[in-house]
């Protein structure tokens, strides 16, 4: 007589149709939480590793889904509860930045914020479903017990997940995208040994290398992290170079100095900082506006 193999198949019969749907979710949930790991990891590189305390806790969270996603692919299916544990907990993370803000540090609406959130929420699902999906194995009255509780657990999963998008589509659609920075007075700042442009509440100011003095090159996702400064500005204590203004795509005025369009940034989280200065970002470096222009 054969026994029956793993998930109630036989040797060299085809896996059992819930076998199967184990091994599909299995397999999504650990590509989703590996493609979250991704996007985490790209945003660490392209900007939040200068933001303190966030920059770190990017970096930590794409290690982490990359070792539970690559755990659960490796068929560590018993890490799947874990795995969406830390997905809900990653978006819950992102919608609390978003809301009030992490660290002194507020979230702004990007694509790749709102495309992580979504990746999250399915990665979720696929991994709760795959925790809570009974193996083929046991009687008959204990596999059909075990598919009841499986039923009802999907549902709330569904009912979870459901909210979750709902949630974060909300949050998305009222938190600040693209915005202007309007300045008051300029002022000169001291930071370390170099004396730079603030505005009027003492944040930072920077310029883009790529863009020109009758051209802002900032746009979209890059203005949501690098919001512009409103024109025109002001001269106040030790300004003492030259203020203009430029005319944006939008219609917008945007303050500039010595012909370099200004900007302030969002990993800024308290006047003395200058976490953007030497990024390369968006396709150019930045730089603090130094009073000498």
């Amino acid at each position: 007589m054969l026994l029956a193999g793993p998930g109630g198949s036989r040797p060299g019969q085809r896996p059992a149709p819930r076998a199967r749907v184990r091994l599909a979710l299995r397999l999504a949930g650990g590509g989703l939480l590996i493609a979250t790991g991704a996007i985490h990891l790209d945003l660490y590189l392209t900007g939040y590793r200068s933001i303190p305390t966030i920059g770190w806790l990017f970096l930590v969270q794409a290690i982490v889904a990359f070792v539970l996603g690559a755990a659960v692919l490796a068929s560590a299916a018993r890490l799947a509860a874990a795995g969406a544990a830390f997905s809900l907990a990653t978006l819950g993370g992102y919608l609390l930045s978003l809301w009030t803000g992490l660290f002194g540090f507020k979230e702004v609406r990007t694509t790749a914020g709102i495309a992580a959130g979504v990746v999250e929420v399915a990665a979720f699902a696929a991994l709760a479903g795959l925790a809570v999906i009974p193996a083929e194995r046991g009687r008959a009255g204990g596999r059909l017990l075990a598919r009841f509780r499986a039923g009802v657990a999907g549902v709330s999963i569904a009912a979870v997940s459901v909210v979750a998008l709902a949630v974060l589509g909300a949050s998305v659609a009222a938190a600040g995208g693209p915005a202007t920075t309007t300045p008051g007075a300029l002022k000169a700042v001291r930071i370390g040994a170099v004396t730079v442009l603030a505005e009027a509440n003492g944040r930072t100011l920077y310029w883009f290398s790529p863009d020109t003095a009758a051209r802002s090159a900032c746009y979209g996702s890059c203005a949501a992290y690098w919001p512009p400064v409103k024109g025109p500005a002001t001269p106040g204590p030790g300004v003492t170079g030259t203020l203009s203004v430029l005319t944006r795509s939008d219609g917008s005025v945007q303050a500039a100095y010595d012909g370099h369009p200004l900007y302030t940034y969002v990993g800024d989280s308290a006047p003395g900082q200058a976490n953007g200065n030497g990024l390369n970002l968006n396709g150019g470096l930045w730089h603090e506006v130094t009073a000498s222009g």
